[in-house]
């Protein structure tokens, strides 16, 4: 009787027939036979999780010192890391197109006006264009005047936008002023007929009228003071509806500005008030 084929037998002969393999079963019981768990020793970890920016585990032991000796949990020599300081990266810098911004909450009106920063209030409003200095030839000043008038008598030269007050020996002071718009110019001989100090403020019907077609509402009156367009003293010419005053607005001198008033800085006009008595002749040319 032969007998059976042993593990022994077919591994001998695959081994001599050159078939590099080793084909023995394995046993059922090694197959399915639990695995211990892999464990990664902290001391191998520890020194990545610090590279990388991450928190090392509190229960985690420290990892060798590079002065220590001895053998790690693993066996092998505790050769320790080496510490590397990683930068953070530089970002590129973004143009225009590829700028992201964070999404801002949605405010309703009234509270993303209390948040508006004093930079961002005042970019909503609108920048009036003020001429900060006055133009040197405006400034008050004597000058040479060869004319005909009577010393006292005050003359104004519409086109070139100045004030003389006749004086002796072919002098003159003369002060810069605003004068009438275009359509608004007018010449004419007066007399000052009345004198103001701070005056209050009646506009014309035909002006509120007229300012009104152009959105600006004028009051009835306004009282006089700082804010008054009339300023610090006004000079009334004859029967007419105009006068030599003072401005709130003084960087409107030199320019054709009002509805036929002459106006002047408020320092000059009080020095031509002291200057001037009732029944002074005013040419307007």
């Amino acid at each position: 009787m032969q007998r059976p084929w042993t593990r022994f037998d077919k591994t001998l002969i695959l081994i001599g027939t050159g078939l590099q393999v080793f084909v023995a079963p394995a046993a059922a019981e090694e197959r399915y036979r639990e695995r211990p768990p892999v464990i990664v020793s902290p001391d191998l970890t520890a020194p990545w999780i610090r590279q990388l920016g991450g928190a090392v585990p509190a229960n985690a032991p420290a990892a060798a010192s590079p002065v220590s000796a001895g053998r790690s949990q693993t066996g092998l020599p505790a050769t320790p890391f080496r510490q590397i300081a990683v930068a953070p990266p530089v970002a590129a810098p973004r143009t225009q197109s590829t700028q992201i911004r964070p999404r801002q909450p949605e405010l309703s009106l009234p509270a993303a006006a209390s948040v508006a920063t004093p930079v961002q209030t005042a970019a909503m409003q609108p920048i009036p264009v003020i001429r900060s200095r006055l133009e040197p030839q405006f400034l008050p000043q004597i000058v040479d005047y060869d004319t005909r008038e009577t010393p006292g008598t005050i003359v104004i030269d519409t086109p070139h936008r100045f004030l003389y007050l006749v004086l002796e020996d072919g002098k003159a002071k003369r002060y810069g002023v605003g004068v009438g718009k275009p359509g608004f110019e007018w010449a004419g001989a007066h007399k000052v007929t009345r004198k103001a100090e701070w005056p209050d403020w009646h506009p014309p019907k035909e002006m509120i009228t007229r300012e009104a077609a152009k959105g600006h509402y004028l009051p009835a009156s306004m009282q006089g003071g700082p804010e008054n367009p009339l300023g610090a003293r006004a000079l009334y010419l004859g029967s007419t509806l105009y006068r030599i005053h003072g401005t709130n607005a003084p960087w409107t001198i030199g320019s054709g500005v009002s509805s036929g008033c002459i106006r002047m800085r408020n320092e000059d006009v009080t020095d031509l008030y002291e200057r001037v008595p009732i029944g002074t002749t005013v040419i307007v040319m």
